[in-house]
């Protein structure tokens, strides 16, 4: 069923309610009855093939964070994210772990100066990576943002975005690292401004496409690849992860720059994301909206919280997860619910029992607002496989009052 086409509106195909929903396979039992509402809702779409719900899951746009939805020549702009692209990326430094106690000043220094947090944060001094040298002309939306992702090139933004150094503990020889203690740079965040916008645009747009969706499946609006609309998005989504590379590349060059120290081993990955990969014999559109790629030894991080540990971890290629794993410990409540549970004078005992030293952040991301993050990685055992273990010890996120765009 298809909608005719005319000057405003491509061809499109419509809902239509289908009799049996796609499959999907849950992860850990510590997620909210709405974040499976969202799930279930997702595979009754008609272009949904198969699903995962990973152990962090919890409330978000359409999909919930932590569901990962594999389509068929279709993508959903809400089930990439808001922030498109948003990821990790992690740098293991040649300085010894007691920098972290004799150096302290000298790293918050280079994360203070080499990087903006805050919504709208910019340089002043713009910064250049090649990914501004690209087309970015193929969409009027996309041309519109690019002197505003110029501007914020190299920054990390608000939310749960973060640039922590802390020690990073390899158990055996892994990575081209022998087994020891070293200290990492660890960055989360993603296309910023400009990838929010995008989103937002092509969201509204599935939307208005999709009329005739019921209310409880208005944020999982689809573009057909085969449309203007779904390629332009496609090619947008793709630029903007090129885009959130290049800003993490930045925070990571200028903070070991600052420093003056060499790099022996860098990792990174997107989670909020879609792919075309096969599964089940079928070609695919894979989401991963708060979802880690674990494809049989595919490297990627999974952070904790301010005051908890990350993974490194190796995937173990799933097939009943479409080769996902989760992109976190995952939220336990909401940020409005953790300002008004918690206070910094507790919050900050907590810190300083663990050793961490928080630069700035809000208390919505205090670390009693996550799930127990050693038993988000015990329920996903079968999924991916710990390489090292990751403590921040000295943290900065965005400072309090803060909008998230995350």
């Amino acid at each position: 069923m298809t909608r005719p086409k005319d000057n405003k509106i491509p061809c499109h195909t419509l809902f239509e309610e289908r009799t049996h929903p796609a499959r999907y396979v849950q992860w850990g039992s510590d997620i909210e009855p709405q974040s499976i509402e969202q799930m279930d809702n997702a595979c009754r779409l008609p272009i949904a093939v198969a699903g995962a719900l990973m152990p962090d899951a919890h409330l978000g746009y359409g999909l919930p964070i932590g569901g990962v939805l594999a389509t068929k020549n279709a993508v959903i702009p809400y089930a990439v994210g808001v922030d498109i692209a948003c990821r990790m990326k992690m740098s293991v430094l040649d300085l010894p772990v007691s920098a972290l106690d004799d150096q302290a000043d000298r790293l918050k220094k280079a994360i203070v100066e080499e990087t903006r947090f805050g919504v709208g944060a910019t340089f002043k001094k713009r910064r250049h990576h090649p990914v501004m040298d690209e087309d970015w002309s193929f969409a009027v939306q996309v041309k519109t943002h690019k002197d505003k992702a110029w501007s914020q090139l190299g920054t990390s933004g608000s939310g749960n975005h973060f640039v922590e150094f802390g020690l990073l503990t390899l158990d055996q020889a892994d990575l081209g690292l022998a087994a020891g203690t070293y200290l990492a740079l660890l960055s989360h965040s993603g296309s910023r401004g400009t990838g929010n916008l995008i989103a937002t645009h092509y969201s509204h747009l599935a939307s208005r496409l999709h009329p005739e969706l019921p209310r409880e499946l208005q944020h999982l609006a689809w573009l057909d690849l085969d449309t203007q609309a779904g390629q332009e998005y496609w090619r947008a989504m793709e630029l903007m992860g090129r885009y959130a590379a290049a800003n993490h590349a930045l925070v990571h060059q200028h903070v070991t720059q600052h420093l003056g120290v060499t790099v022996l081993l860098d990792i990174e990955n997107h989670h909020n994301f879609a792919w075309k990969e096969i599964h089940f014999g079928r070609d695919l559109i894979v989401h991963r909206k708060g979802a880690t790629p674990a494809q049989a030894g595919t490297v990627g991080i999974i952070p904790g919280s301010m005051a908890t540990p990350g993974f490194v971890v190796r995937g173990k290629g799933k097939p009943e997860s479409l080769h996902s794993a989760s992109h976190g410990a995952g939220r336990c409540m909401s940020r409005k619910a953790a300002k008004r549970q918690y206070n910094w004078s507790d919050s900050r005992a907590f810190l300083k029992a663990r050793g961490v030293t928080l630069i700035s952040a809000g208390l919505d991301e205090v670390p009693m607002a996550y799930k127990d993050i050693l038993s988000v990685m015990q329920a996903q055992k079968d999924l991916v496989e710990t390489i090292a273990r990751f403590d921040p010890k000295l943290v900065k996120m965005a400072p309090p009052g803060e909008r998230p765009e995350d």
